[in-house]
């Protein structure tokens, strides 16, 4: 008795009249201070030259990717908070899907990539200027881009041949691959499958080259003779440090488990956190502990006689 799914529907989080406005208001004041953040920072980089060095090339595409990566799951989510009609249709769906796990999986590349900047910064500072030039980053972030899309088109290309009997309805609140794997009529171990071990790649391979660097980077450290270098070298790595912990222990929970151990209501709550909540922080963090983006800033946005 399979038909053609023409659209989804979206449940989200189960809610009463009185949470709905709350809940929308806060929700559409979280988005738009995401994305108004991530812009000023854009705006701060490319207006100081001061600014334009290989580590703020990297953090220019990461507020770049938050924008859209943000911008393509919380305007359906705030939507869907006061609206009875939660439906979405097929192709909306995998197209949501296609472009969520293109940037979410640039994002972990993107972040092993900055390690390595700051692996070189620290551990090679003399061979930096030669190593970190500009067209090996414009290289490094082209190749982040290339294995997000790679990954999300072998991803889709399964997810999509999957049958779905009649009207289907997700337990989440956005289409993501696992709700779409629980409710498949069909066979969808291959793509199971194929999903667990993109999955292992594309989060251990970064998160390994995450923690080789930051290895290499403690014991120099710690040959540094006095407290004040120690204390210099460490700030520089402290807010990417921060990031990367939040980013990678929410997704990696939500991410590296076969389907079996998937439970909807713990990963609806943790998936608020990566969509929601860390691309909301990122730019705050980054901001906070760095006197030369504070500085830049201030210089961007204050007017002077």
């Amino acid at each position: 008795n399979e038909t053609t799914v023409m659209y989804f529907i979206l449940l989200g989080f189960p809610t009463t009249a009185e949470q709905q406005l709350p809940l929308f208001s806060a929700l559409l004041l979280v988005y738009l201070l995401t994305v108004l953040e991530n812009f000023l920072f854009l705006l701060t980089i490319r207006n100081n030259h001061s600014l334009h060095k290989p580590m703020y090339l990297f953090l220019g595409n990461l507020s770049f990717l938050e924008i859209c990566y943000v911008s393509v799951i919380e305007p359906k989510m705030i939507v869907d908070v006061l609206s009875d009609d939660k439906y979405i249709s097929f192709q909306g769906c995998m197209a949501q899907l296609h472009f969520f796990v293109t940037f979410v999986c640039t994002e972990y590349v993107l972040l092993a990539a900055m390690a390595y900047d700051r692996f070189v910064a620290i551990c090679r500072p003399l061979r930096y200027p030669l190593i970190m030039r500009h067209r090996f980053c414009a290289q490094l972030i082209a190749a982040c881009w290339m294995c997000g899309l790679t990954t999300s088109s072998i991803k889709l290309s399964f997810i999509a041949r999957l049958s779905f009997c009649d009207v289907d309805k997700i337990n989440h609140y956005f289409c993501d691959i696992s709700p779409l794997l629980n409710i498949s009529c069909s066979d969808s171990s291959l793509a199971e499958l194929v999903d667990f071990i993109l999955a292992l790649l594309v989060i251990m391979l970064p998160l390994c080259t995450v923690v080789a660097s930051y290895i290499c980077i403690l014991f120099t450290v710690l040959k540094i003779p006095s407290s004040q270098g120690r204390q210099k070298a460490f700030s520089t790595c402290s807010s990417h440090l921060t990031v990367v912990v939040l980013f990678y222990s929410t997704t990696l929970f939500t991410y590296a488990h076969p389907k079996l151990m998937y439970t909807y209501r713990a990963n609806k709550l943790v998936s608020v956190l990566y969509t929601v909540v860390v691309p909301l922080l990122n730019p705050l963090i980054y901001c906070l502990r760095n006197k030369e983006v504070r500085f830049a800033m201030r210089k961007t946005f204050t007017c002077r006689r």
